[in-house]
C-alpha cells in the first residue's frame, strides 16, 4: 500500500487534509473515516463522534462498518495510530448516515447522480453522451472519441466470444488479457498502468495511436482465431490469447525495426501525476 493525496477526495472536502491510502494490489483507494466524519461533523473529536456513529450504524446493519479495516497512519502529534479506513462506496455510505449540514451538498450530489443513472437505464443514448461529453472535457478529439466507442464495441465482441467458448467471468476475462497484452507489449495490464503511471484511469484512454492498434490487432486476432478453433475453458482460451497476442507482437517488431525505436512508451493523458508519501503510514 502506498499513502497519497488523492486530489479527487481532497476537492470533494474543499481541500481539507484528507488520509487517502492506495492498496496497488487490489487497485482501490481508502480513505481514513475519522478525517472525513470530522471534516463533515467539525467535531473536535472526531474519533469519539466516529465511534458513537459506528456502533449505531452497526446496530443497523450497515455493511459500511463491517468493511471497515485499520492501518496505522500518521496522526497529527507525529505518532502512528491504527485508524478505520474504507473504500470510497463505503465512504458515502458513512457520509449518508451523517446528520449534517455539511453533508447536505454531497448528499444532493449522490441523489443527483442516481437519477442520471436511472434516466440513463430509460435512455442508454443518456450514458453514450454523457462519456462523449466527458471525454471532450478531457479535450480528445472527435475523431479519438469515435475509435474509443468502437474499440468498446469490439471488446464486448471478443468477451462475447469468449463466454461461447466456456469463459464467463471477469476475472478469466482479465486473465485473458493479460495474455495477449504480455505477448506484444511485455506487460500485464496491470503492469502496463503502471509503467504509464496510472491507478484507476483507463489504459486505453493514455495509449498512443500505435499502442492502441497493437492492442486492438490483439484482440481482434484473438477473437477471429476462437471462433475458428473452438477452444473450450479457460486453459485452451489461453493458448489462443497468446497466439493472438503474437500476432499483435510481430507486427510490432517489424514496426520498431522501421522505426528504430520502441513504441511501448510510459506517456500518459494525465494533468497531474501520483507522488507517493509513504512517511504518513507505516507499512506492515
Amino acid at each position: 500500500m502506498n499513502n497519497e493525496k488523492m486530489y479527487l477526495i481532497n476537492k470533494i472536502f474543499n481541500n481539507e487534509t484528507i488520509r487517502t491510502v492506495w492498496d496497488n494490489e487490489k487497485e482501490e483507494y481508502f480513505i481514513s473515516v475519522v478525517d472525513i466524519v470530522s471534516i463533515i461533523t467539525e467535531s473536535k473529536d472526531g474519533r469519539k463522534y466516529w465511534n458513537k456513529l459506528k456502533q449505531r450504524l452497526k446496530e443497523e446493519g450497515n455493511e459500511s462498518v463491517t468493511n471497515c479495516h485499520q492501518l496505522k497512519l500518521k496522526s497529527t502529534d507525529g505518532k502512528y495510530y491504527n485508524t478505520d479506513v474504507v473504500n470510497i462506496e463505503c465512504m458515502f455510505r458513512i457520509i449518508e448516515s451523517i446528520p449534517s449540514k455539511n453533508a447536505e451538498p454531497i448528499k444532493q450530489w449522490l441523489a443527483k447522480l442516481g437519477s442520471e443513472r436511472i434516466d440513463e437505464i430509460f435512455d442508454p443514448s443518456i450514458a453514450i453522451q454523457r462519456a462523449i461529453d466527458t471525454y471532450r472535457e478531457k479535450e480528445y478529439s472527435d475523431d479519438w472519441i469515435i475509435k474509443r466507442i468502437k474499440g468498446i464495441q469490439d471488446r464486448k465482441k471478443l468477451t462475447d466470444t469468449w463466454n461461447e467458448h466456456g469463459v464467463s467471468c471477469k476475472k478469466e476475462y482479465a486473465i485473458l488479457t493479460n495474455e495477449i497484452y504480455k505477448e506484444w507489449s511485455g506487460f500485464t495490464a496491470k503492469e502496463y498502468k503502471e509503467y504509464k503511471g496510472l491507478r484507476k484511469e483507463s489504459l486505453r484512454d493514455n495509449m498512443s495511436d500505435i499502442e492502441v492498434v497493437l492492442a486492438d490487432l490483439g484482440e481482434i486476432a484473438t477473437r477471429e482465431i476462437t471462433k475458428k478453433k473452438h477452444p473450450i475453458g479457460l486453459s485452451e482460451n489461453i493458448e489462443i490469447a497468446k497466439c493472438g497476442g503474437k500476432i499483435a507482437s510481430t507486427a510490432r517488431i517489424e514496426l520498431e525495426n522501421e522505426l528504430g525505436e520502441s513504441v511501448i512508451t510510459s506517456d500518459n493523458m494525465l494533468n497531474y501525476k501520483y507522488v507517493d508519501d509513504n512517511e504518513n503510514i507505516m507499512l506492515k
